[in-house]
């Protein structure tokens, strides 16, 4: 029934002696940049592009209390900042602002390939409804299947200056308001969902911000909100499924600089890097003082009692993250009750500097496989006190409760530690009324103590208890045993706990260039690349898939389909460089082109090591190249020059010989010589390097004797260096590539095209 139609039946049963006038709102034709909204109105979009030339917003909401509602007709809706095919990280612009106005609805907006999709600022009472912010900005992610790579992490500390939204994006944006309902948003295809910056009083709920390659709700100084029945699954960057698991700081939930207050109950955040990421924050810290001038004394006092504190976590399932299920620290009186946390990859829940924690009625099932050394299993709590474990399932984990206590010497000086952490460490702790069944170790202790351990359940447990004499527990209790479950508040319709069922396991996580696979569009990703040949993996693809012709020195082979994939092999015939862009094609409607290039060549390569005091590359280069062929030197021959070392060395570059010698190496103080010759093409060439740290690049040509091409010879971070040469002729080209790491993060990879 329409609304006139509701209108005259109301009128009729009231026996109305008067007609009543309804009037539709207004039409607006939105078919350039910069159209002011000032009252109620129906949107209609009448251009296929309109960008965001000027960076402040498409659409001015521009009146309080008015409710603007997107055209009902698909044709009609659909406002695209960008044309298709667009880079996702050169998305750029707004769709929607709303800028100091009070009690405004905006109803089925459809706002894509924007940066921000919604932005709203100092709007208190807004209602954003049934919001379609698909498609937005996202960064390239540098991971591969084969490797991690270090410049993907993302750093979600500093927000106070907008750094979030400036430099990830969102579909939606809600700053300093309060009374807000955000309720049924739908985003896909971007790095980040829903973004809550000093937002308070407000609900969401119905929302799916899944498979993105950042946060599906990012809140920043947000308290006193409910948000339940939300699906934030699939919100994961940095895992290749038993080869690396790392997560990059993505979350399902993200809660950073003093969130209290909030209830987050019945959301599905599976699949994130961490289910649900939670941090007091800096200023918390004592890292970002309040104030200028502020004394150490001040300063102390200031981070007394500063946390995310008095949230209730309830009736949530934040399974399968490459890192936690949920992570919250240096925070006080939070509870975690009734959520489902299974087969995350290190831990259930990680609580380092948690006071008065309640974690109570979970099952915690799985967790632990891709541990990191005794971070591991169903509860870590390192440094944390008066906290209270009960009432959980536990099963199979690789450890069920470790409690600890170690000399962190930098943050035991921090103010916040100076004003809330007891010099008794790991203590008053309690772990009781709990079932332990088929766990390797159900309790962990380490310089724990005083901490009260009893009337828990033991089944099929390699080990009840390990702990060490600093760690004997108590007998009698230290607090309440008996917890209940609470009553909390609940909106929305949606049931998302279980709903992706059919996509439980960390397995399910397949990363591509721009985040997760949504296991329903067809996807087309390299999974391996080698100086011989490329491999695509073909996924989602319900119809044939056909493939364009290949350029000459270059072959494809398609296999046959194994439990649902395709796998396209790209095939260099001969040395040299082997560059390429291929059509494929899934059905009438999928279409993408495979590009790159194959360095087929021989690598001889050194690695060895050296010392800081005596041998240092960038002070004694002679000697530094000396130690080639010296004790530590291990010589190898490879078809690729990629080495993604990571925070480790020689010894975990994936596809590397394993020649005795190389474990020795270690992650820092290496060096790396690498030597080849390639057949080119008259023309002009570029040469790009990736390194981490020193890098330099010696060509020997005609015209180009001993010619140093790059040289970026220096301690850096990941870095990359470019630089051009031309052959009057085609010619055979040696290089000699140098490379060496001082310590932490390590890359070197080396590639050439030629240039038009």
């Amino acid at each position: 029934m329409n609304a006139t139609l509701r209108l005259a039946c109301v009128a009729a049963a009231l026996g109305a002696s008067e007609a009543i006038a309804f009037t539709a709102p207004p039409t607006v034709v939105v078919d350039r940049d910069n159209v002011e909204i000032t009252q109620s109105c129906i949107i209609e979009v009448g251009a296929a592009v309109i960008s965001d030339a000027d960076g402040n917003g498409v659409i001015h909401i521009k009146a309080d209390g008015i409710t603007v509602e997107f055209s009902a007709d698909r044709a009609r809706r659909e406002l695209y900042g960008a044309p298709e095919g667009t880079p996702w990280d050169e998305i750029t612009g707004i769709g929607i602002v709303i800028d100091g106005h009070r009690d405004v609805t905006i109803r089925g907006a459809h706002c894509h390939r924007y940066k921000v999709g919604i932005l709203a600022r100092d709007a208190d009472g807004l209602t954003i409804e049934n919001c379609d912010v698909a498609g937005g900005f996202s960064q390239r992610l540098r991971s591969t299947p084969a490797a991690e790579d270090g410049a993907d992490w993302l750093f979600p500390h500093h927000n106070d200056n907008r750094e979030w939204v400036n430099q990830f994006g969102a579909g939606v944006c809600v700053e300093r308001s309060s009374r807000v309902t955000v309720r049924g948003t739908f985003a896909r295809q971007r790095q980040n969902g829903i973004i809550l910056d000093r937002v308070t009083d407000s609900r969401l709920f119905d929302n799916d911000c899944s498979f993105l390659s950042g946060w599906g709700l990012a809140m920043w100084r947000s308290s006193d909100n409910v948000i339940t029945r939300n699906a934030f699954d699939f919100c994961v960057r940095g895992y290749s499924h038993m080869i690396y698991n790392r997560g990059q700081d993505s979350a399902g939930i993200l809660m950073f600089e003093q969130c209290s207050g909030n209830v987050i109950a019945e959301n599905s955040a599976t699949h994130g890097g961490d289910g649900f990421f939670g941090f007091a924050g800096r200023e918390a810290l004592g890292d970002a003082p309040p104030r200028e001038g502020m004394s150490e004394e001040e300063l102390v006092a200031f981070c007394a009692g500063k946390g995310n504190n008095e949230n209730l976590l309830v009736g949530n399932d934040f399974s399968y993250a490459p890192a936690h299920g949920i992570e919250m620290t240096f925070s006080f009186s939070n509870r975690f009750i009734d959520n489902r946390l299974v087969e995350n990859a290190i831990c259930g829940i990680w609580g380092g500097y948690s006071r008065h924690t309640t974690i109570a009625h979970n099952t915690i099932i799985g967790n632990g496989e891709m541990a990191y050394g005794l971070e591991r299993g169903g509860i870590n709590i390192e440094h944390g006190a008066f906290n209270h474990i009960a009432h959980n399932t536990f099963e199979r984990n690789k450890c069920g409760v470790h409690l600890w206590w170690d000399n962190d010497e930098q943050l035991l000086k921090s103010p916040w530690a100076m004003a809330n952490y007891s010099a008794f460490g790991s203590q008053r702790n309690s772990v009781m009324f709990n079932t332990f069944n088929g766990d390797a170790l159900a309790i962990h202790l380490r310089a724990a103590k005083p901490n009260y351990i009893g009337e828990n359940t033991f089944r099929n447990v390699q080990k009840e208890i390990e702990a060490d004499e600093e760690s004997l527990p108590v007998e009698e209790p230290l607090m309440a045993i008996h917890v209940e479950r609470p009553n909390y508040p609940v909106y929305g319709e949606t049931r998302p706990v279980g709903a992706r069922a059919h996509l439980r396991g960390r397995d399910k996580i397949i990363m591509h260039e721009w985040g997760p696979w949504d296991h329903e569009s067809p996807l087309v990703r390299l999974s391996r690349a080698t100086g011989r040949w490329h491999q695509y993996d073909v996924l989602g693809a319900a119809a044939p898939v056909r493939v364009g012709a290949a350029p000459p020195g270059v072959a494809v082979e398609i296999d046959e389909p194994a439990e649902g994939r395709h796998a396209l092999l790209v095939k260099a015939e001969r040395d040299g460089v082997c560059a390429y862009s291929i059509p494929v094609a899934i059905g009438e409607e999928y279409r993408t082109t495979i590009t790159g290039t194959i360095i087929r060549a021989t690598w001889d390569v050194t690695f060895f090591k050296w010392e800081r005091e005596k041998t240092d590359p960038r002070d004694n280069l002679d000697a530094w190249r000396a130690l080639a062929t010296g004790p530590t030197a291990v010589k190898l021959s490879t078809d690729s020059l990629s080495f993604p070392f990571a925070m480790g060395g020689p010894k975990d570059v994936p596809g590397l010989p394993q020649r005795q010698g190389l474990a020795p190496l270690g992650g820092d103080l290496f060096g790396t010589i690498a030597r080849t010759r390639l057949p080119l093409t008259a023309g002009r060439w570029r040469l790009t390097t990736r390194s981490d740290d020193g890098v330099r690049i010696t060509l020997n040509a005609p015209g180009h004797i001993d010619t140093r091409v790059i040289d970026n010879w220096t301690w850096h971070g990941p870095t990359v260096d470019r630089a051009e040469f031309t052959l009057a002729a085609d010619a055979e080209v040696d290089l000699l590539i140098e490379h060496f790491e001082i310590d932490g993060y390590a890359v070197l990879e080396f590639s050439i095209e030629r240039v038009e």
